[in-house]
């Protein structure tokens, strides 16, 4: 009786540590070494549809944004939607007011083939 529980649990064993294997290449990935993101939340899901399109600037806004790196990012990367004053329900294209950290705002129109900057404040 005793050699079936041991059979048993290193079984158990080496299939827990196969698991462990898969888990820690999974996070590993998810962690940010490489391009794969999950985007779990409506504010991540619509700041990483924006960066996948061509970004347009309205209104001489792509001098500002050009010259400044960690500007663009603070948005794009990091910004905060306002979904209280961003109108979502409009077709085909939505328009967001995004936020950084700054208490900075932009105002971007995003359609299914580009996004537009349309205001910086």
């Amino acid at each position: 009786m005793k050699s079936g529980f041991l059979k048993r649990l290193g079984w158990y064993l080496v299939g827990f540590s196969i698991g462990l294997i898969f888990l820690a290449f999974f996070i590993n990935k998810k962690s940010g070494e490489s391009d794969f993101e999950i985007c779990y939340f409506p504010n991540c899901r619509v700041l990483k549809d924006i960066r996948s399109k061509k970004i347009r600037y309205v209104n001489d806004l792509e001098s500002t944004f050009s010259k400044d790196s960690v500007l663009w990012r603070s948005f794009f990367n990091d910004g905060n939607i306002d979904f209280s004053k961003s109108q979502t329900e409009t077709k085909p294209c939505k328009t967001y007011q995004i936020t950084n950290g700054n208490d900075r705002t932009i105002t971007v129109k995003n359609c299914p083939e580009q996004a537009e900057v349309l205001s910086f404040k």
